[in-house]
């Protein structure tokens, strides 16, 4: 087997920038920003980086997976050039940058920043108020840089405006050697606990998730990004993988990557009449959370869509009905769900088509993609019997940052071997696809059967009156735990507890159907559209049977 190419980020946008300066990389609202131009801002960004001190302190080779000897950069921004620039700027800095939830209160905003060590922080003038309030109680924070917004908030004390930074640094190639082994952080969501920061060698996500794909060398990689031709539009926040992951599969490529003009918020429309003004090839959204908004806006409007190929859901799946409805209104369009996760990068895709027609739940497993056994000590063949769990092995994490206990579980060995098992329970069937039943953390386990809530949600929005839907289990005298359902309906729709649950029925067994139906008019997500499962509990607590 030949040995795989190592190669920094840095590096690879170097190179693609020399090769082809003047096509555009980012295209935000009334900015253009060519290759040569992203790379330069990146690079003054840098240069301002390592001129505070900041930078590399310790190899690789010297730490433990789940150490880190760089200084780390929180990224607590809305979508836009500045994001990227903070990512890419970064790591020339060969600084280790992080993404913040802006939806996050004071407490978890501590919690994460100290968990990050943070060094600098870059935000959005908005959330000025909010890192004043804070400050305090990160002592690590030292350096405070701020991007200016439609907010009017002043300069917090202390802080440079990050234009400014920009423009009195300089442009030369940042005097550092990049390395392969600089790391990529990837705080997890902390939807179903607290957040933990996910370290990657740059090289190996690069090669997982961020486009790299089965090129050989840099040279393969720089000269198919001469060829790139597409416009992509990443739709969900960079502040979650989903986002960021296309935006930089989109730069990686040699394409440009278009970001929608109102980023605090999902605006069907806006995405739709910038898809349609910048001719989108690409738009990646997140599970029928972005899907369904989108195509309430193509029922009340119509737009040019004919450059569209390729609609993917990053994050969460699509439900089949809403596939659909997609291809119904665009016949020409793939439909891909994308699955993934920040502990393994990409792991397989499932696509459909006018002439295949939609379904969902199945997915054709990436390179490295398995499934292992329930006790973690081999490899299953396709049409093994029982569940396992959905691994990846090859390029995976070194851990999770300084917390050894959670990293030797995480990342295992098998025979020699490491891999990264983030918890979901899958089966790979005779035909080579794989059957994702969902995450073992939001398992149900009622009556001694164990219940996906993924596969009750799926269910629960094949009824027509159904607008969004999320499952959690409640304590039960009888089966130990139950399934609750938590679900908005469609506007001037109405169907009782009963007989939405009689209507499942028909896709689940009963011992799978909720106990208990509650009735929202939202269903808490986070900014990417992934389910809030500690919400989704405190409603089921507070269910009572039909």
């Amino acid at each position: 087997m030949s040995a795989r190419p190592e190669i920094s980020i840095a590096e690879v946008q170097e190179a693609i920038a020399a090769a082809i300066p003047d096509r555009e990389a980012i295209v935000f609202r009334d900015r253009r920003f060519t290759y040569r131009d992203w790379n330069e801002r990146t690079r003054r960004l840098a240069n301002y980086l390592i001129s505070l001190g900041l930078g590399c302190h310790t190899p690789r080779s010297a730490l433990a997976g789940w150490e880190s000897g760089q200084d780390h950069l929180a990224l607590y921004l809305h979508n836009g050039n500045e994001y990227l620039e903070g990512m890419l700027g970064g790591y020339k800095a060969r600084v280790a940058p992080f993404n913040v939830n802006y939806r996050y209160v004071d407490e978890e905003l501590v919690y994460l920043l100290n968990n990050a060590r943070t060094r600098a922080i870059v935000y959005h003038a908005e959330f000025a108020p909010r890192v004043a309030a804070i400050r305090a109680a990160v002592p690590t924070l030292e350096f405070l840089i701020q991007v200016r917004d439609d907010s009017a908030e002043p300069l917090l004390p202390g802080a440079v405006e990050y234009e400014a930074a920009l423009a009195g640094a300089s442009a030369a190639r940042p005097a550092v050697e990049w390395s392969p082994d600089d790391l990529y952080i990837l705080y997890t969501g902390g939807t179903t606990g607290m957040p933990k920061g996910v370290l990657w060698r740059q090289s190996d996500i690069l090669f997982a998730a961020l486009g790299g794909g089965a090129h050989a060398s840099r040279e393969s990689l720089v000269a198919a990004a001469r060829a790139g031709s597409m416009k992509i539009l990443p739709a969900a926040p960079f502040m979650h993988g989903a986002g960021h992951w296309i935006a930089f599969t989109a730069l990686n490529g040699g394409h440009t990557c278009v970001i929608q003009s109102d980023v605090k918020r999902l605006d069907p429309a806006d995405i739709w009449g910038v898809c349609e003004r910048e001719r989108v090839n690409f738009l990646q959204i997140v599970g029928d959370a972005f899907g369904r908004p989108l195509l309430d806006e193509l029922d009340r409007h119509r737009y040019d869509l004919s450059a569209l190929q390729i609609l993917l859901s990053g994050g969460a799946p699509l439900n089949a009905a809403l596939k659909a409805q997609f291809l119904a209104h665009i016949p020409h369009l793939n439909v891909i769900d994308g699955l993934g996760s920040s502990e393994t990068g990409g792991q397989g895709s499932h696509i459909s088509t006018k002439e295949t027609g939609a379904s969902t739940g199945r997915f054709m497993p990436g390179p490295d993609n398995v499934i292992v056994d329930e006790a973690l000590t081999r490899v299953l063949a396709p049409g093994h019997e029982g569940m396992g769990w959905w691994a990846k092995r090859g390029r995976v994490p070194l851990g999770y940052l300084d917390d050894a206990e959670k990293s030797r579980k995480t990342f295992i060995e098998i025979e020699g071997e490491r891999y990264a098992v983030p918890g979901d329970r899958a089966r790979h069937l005779a035909d080579g696809t794989v059957e994702l039943h969902g995450r073992d953390s939001v398992t149900i386990n009622s009556g001694g059967e164990k219940i996906f809530a993924e596969e009750v949600e799926h269910a629960l929005k094949q009824h027509p009156a159904v607008y969004d839907a999320v499952v959690a289990g409640r304590p039960s005298e009888r089966w130990g735990s139950e399934v609750v359902g938590i679900v908005r309906l469609k506007p001037g729709q109405a169907v009782s507890a009963a007989e939405l649950i009689e209507s499942m029925s028909e896709h689940l067994a009963r011992y799978k159907l909720p106990k208990a139906i509650v009735f929202r008019d939202e269903i808490v997500r986070s900014p990417s559209g992934k389910a809030d499962y500690r919400w989704a509990r405190e409603q089921a607590l507070g269910a009572s049977a039909p």
